[in-house]
């Protein structure tokens, strides 16, 4: 009985767990929400550009685009399952659009270097926008023309409809809060920040 009370109190809140990653977030029971999702090379490095938008609920690292149903982690890393390393973004598409989704995306990618994201290499890191919809892929790839203007070197991201989204383990999610020491050592000794701000000018905050 007290477990009862206690989900329809939840419900009645809108909190929505994310049961596999553990991760909770607040949202209206009645709100419309959207799904995008990114691969970019290390997950532990494409949640934090979308956790600070606005209209953002929720991200989830995980993996897609393979074969095997739910991999692990060491199977991912080893390259042998054909999945890449993506990050899962619930939003609202009343508070923030797709295509702003898709510039901060592509602001924190490497797109001319295949099978590669900064010091991590192997298609398990290569970059794409798994699509979710028609609608999506249409403003993927209209994305990816205005992008490709900006450069001599063809854009290699790959846009593919979204199969699976297998949610990475737990000790994966929010790892830059969890472990922010590391994080940033991670981050600095792959050397992301500096090709993005070759790449882009500024590297992101």
């Amino acid at each position: 009985m007290r477990v009862t009370r206690l989900l329809s109190l939840c419900l009645a809140l809108g909190w929505i767990a994310t049961a596999q990653s553990g991760k909770l977030y607040a949202a209206s029971a009645s709100a419309e929400t959207a799904k995008a999702t990114f691969a970019g090379g290390c997950f532990w490095c494409m949640e934090p550009p979308f956790d600070k938008l606005d209209g953002v609920l929720a991200t989830i690292s995980g993996y897609a685009g393979g074969k095997k149903k739910n991999p692990t982690y060491e199977e991912v890393s080893a390259g042998t399952t054909g999945h890449t390393e993506v990050v899962q973004v619930t939003y609202d598409p009343k508070k923030i659009s797709y295509s702003k989704l898709l510039e901060v995306f592509w602001h924190n990618i490497d797109p001319l270097t295949p099978n590669r994201q900064f010091c991590d290499a192997g298609s398990q890191y290569r970059s794409a926008i798994l699509y979710h919809d028609q609608n999506q892929k249409r403003l993927a790839e209209e994305s990816k023309a205005t992008i490709a203007k900006r450069f001599k070197t063809p854009i290699v991201t790959e846009i593919v409809p979204l199969t699976e989204f297998f949610p990475a383990e737990d000790y994966h999610q929010d790892y830059y809060k969890k472990n922010p020491v590391r994080y940033q050592v991670y981050r600095y000794g792959c050397g992301r920040d500096q090709r993005l701000e070759e790449l882009w000018g500024a590297a992101p905050k």
